[in-house]
């Protein structure tokens, strides 16, 4: 078993066929098909199930497979770190993240990792649903929420307050609520998941809390579709701070009723095992955790965000 054969099983494994690997590889199919029966002879398991046309994972490959991904990471980081020198971190930054923070907010600051790391390269998988870590071939996910999997391993980055938002222009035509209760009148902008709308939406005040059952005309599995119909004044929603935060500073969006508050979430960088934790992963962590701290700390200066001194 070497190293170039285990390549080939990992890139088999993404693409479910030989040939499609052998082909992205630049190699023959027949090549491709005797390294991965070189480290099934070695391992003394079959990695994948057989059919006429696909392949998948066995339950051996699923375990094998995504600590085998780690070690070559690892392996191809130590050598960029030895070309770049020993104060460079090198490797392959490969994240999901959801629409909103990924597009507007964690992908530019990602640039600029990369601009003072040349060894870094990026894949970024921008979605809004669950992650499989194997087989979406990312090796860590930033996401609101800490891990439901007792045997994920992950980073809190920060907290993150929620807020009801809209614009001045929607208000002025609508009004502007001061309770909980005063949105019944107004339109709600869903997020769903698995065509299910949050549009029950929750507030607290003085340790008591309000739930209000939402009306709306709009609803997307899409956090950054939400948060533009929000700019573009079709009505109320809630959102992260960091998601909405350059409308919050530039006075596009407003935070309404700052009294009554959504539940606070939290943002974490979640990866499959502590063994999967590479320099590049810390050193994204704490860029994260800067960036966000900054972000959070400028809208507390301006009022958006109410200051806990």
């Amino acid at each position: 078993m070497n190293f170039d054969d285990l390549t080939v099983v990992l890139k088999v494994a993404e693409f479910r066929n030989i040939t499609a690997a052998a082909t992205s590889l630049d190699m023959r199919a027949a090549t491709a098909s005797a390294a991965v029966k070189r480290v099934e002879q070695a391992l003394g398991v079959e990695l994948f199930v057989r059919s006429t046309r696909r392949l998948r994972l066995s339950a051996a490959g699923e375990k094998y497979l995504p600590q085998c991904r780690q070690a070559l990471a690892l392996m191809d980081e130590a050598r960029q770190n030895i070309r770049f020198g020993a104060e460079t971190v090198a490797g392959e930054i490969r994240l999901s993240v959801s629409s909103d923070l990924g597009r507007n907010r964690v992908v530019p600051w990602i640039d600029e990792l990369m601009a003072a790391h040349p060894g870094l390269s990026l894949r970024v998988q921008i979605t809004d649903s669950n992650v499989d870590f194997f087989r979406d071939s990312v090796d860590m996910v930033l996401r609101y929420g800490s891990p439901s999997d007792a045997n994920l391993y992950g980073f809190k980055i920060c907290d993150v307050p929620r807020l009801l938002c809209a614009t001045p222009d929607y208000l002025n035509q609508q009004g502007t609520p001061i309770h909980p209760h005063d949105l019944a009148g107004h339109n709600g902008l869903f997020y769903q998941l698995q065509d299910i709308p949050y549009d029950l939406w929750t507030f607290e005040r003085d340790g008591e809390e309000y739930r209000v059952k939402m009306k709306g005309n709009r609803a997307s599995n899409d956090g950054d579709l939400v948060r533009r119909w929000c700019i573009a004044g079709h009505g109320m929603a809630v959102k992260s701070c960091l998601d909405i935060s350059d409308d919050l500073l530039s006075g596009r969006v407003i935070n309404v009723m700052p009294d009554y508050t959504p539940p606070v979430s939290e943002l974490w960088l979640i990866c499959p095992t502590r063994q999967s934790i590479t320099p590049a992963m810390r050193l994204l962590r704490d860029h994260l955790k800067q960036q966000c701290q900054s972000l959070i700390n400028a809208m507390t200066t301006r009022g958006i965000l109410p200051s806990h001194d």
